[in-house]
């Protein structure tokens, strides 16, 4: 695994909800579901843009589907991620949740 392999907020967000999607993780329902959890419209250019990144990397991996007359025959991309994906996104919450715990206790000790 790599050193430092901590996600940022977008990142575990969109893996999140690609494993949340199962076999529906395509482009189109990653950025509506992105956009009702996070309150705010997301771009599916910019869900593609991280997808894209994530893939580099090795945490998730991308296949086609059947192409479909609906879309022009174009196929839809579909992700899943990978055990890479899993690691980091264990580390990534192990680290927060340190960080969590390791705040003062009480009222008003938080930002």
């Amino acid at each position: 695994m790599r050193e430092h392999s901590y996600l940022g907020e977008f990142e575990l967000i969109l893996l999140l909800t690609i494993l949340r999607l199962g076999d529906d993780a395509y482009g189109v329902p990653l950025s509506r579901e992105l956009s009702v959890v996070r309150g705010r419209d997301v771009a599916v250019g910019s869900v593609y843009a991280a997808l894209d990144r994530l893939e580099l990397k090795g945490l998730i991996a991308s296949s086609l589907g059947e192409s479909s007359p609906e879309r022009g025959g174009r196929a839809k991309r579909y992700f899943r991620v990978t055990a890479e994906g899993i690691r980091s996104m264990e580390e990534t919450r192990r680290v927060l949740t340190g960080l969590w715990k390791a705040l003062p206790s009480g009222e008003g000790d938080l930002i």
